[in-house]
């Protein structure tokens, strides 16, 4: 006589993305991440997902998220998606249904600001505002250092870390 089976075991109930981003952001921060910026994105994107009743994450939906608003920088989407992607591998070891956003999907650009060229009048103009400081030393050294930054077309942070010994 066969004795009948238990039933299996229920798999326990499904990790909420809310619990499992807590848990991640224990996790990394006691690997010494501050994660300050990175756990209010995802604490956002979190929301973005329950308010969308999404319960695996897929590319598709972290694609999706981090190119909003509309108007941002692609510089802006670059950072949220990198942001979700740490959080899609930790999710991914939990779960292989969620997926990976791939590395590179938003290209970032240059972040960098356009330098400001100044016109001949301008150089003038801050020389001779220059030449009014006080003491006289301070005058001409400021003059020193706007011509030579004006002739070699150097940047000013190059002019404000020299020092003279």
């Amino acid at each position: 006589m066969t004795t009948p089976r238990s039933p299996r075991p229920s798999a326990p109930p499904a990790t909420t993305l809310r619990t499992a981003l807590a848990d991640y952001l224990s996790l990394r921060r006691a690997l010494g991440f501050h994660l300050a910026n990175a756990g209010r994105l995802l604490g956002q994107f979190v929301g973005y997902l329950e308010q969308h009743a999404i319960t695996t994450l897929t590319t598709e939906h972290a694609l999706t998220w981090a190119t909003l608003p509309a108007g941002a920088s692609p510089h802006w989407w670059a950072i949220r998606l990198s942001v979700v992607r740490g959080f899609a591998a930790y999710l991914h070891s939990l779960d292989p249904c969620v997926q990976v956003p791939p590395a590179g999907l938003i290209r970032a650009g240059s972040c960098r600001a356009t330098p400001y060229l100044y016109s001949d009048t301008e150089i003038r103009s801050l020389l001779q505002a220059a030449g009014a400081l006080r003491p006289r030393l301070r005058a001409a050294t400021y003059q020193s250092l706007i011509s030579l930054l004006a002739i070699t077309g150097a940047s000013s942070s190059l002019g404000s870390g020299m020092s003279i010994t």
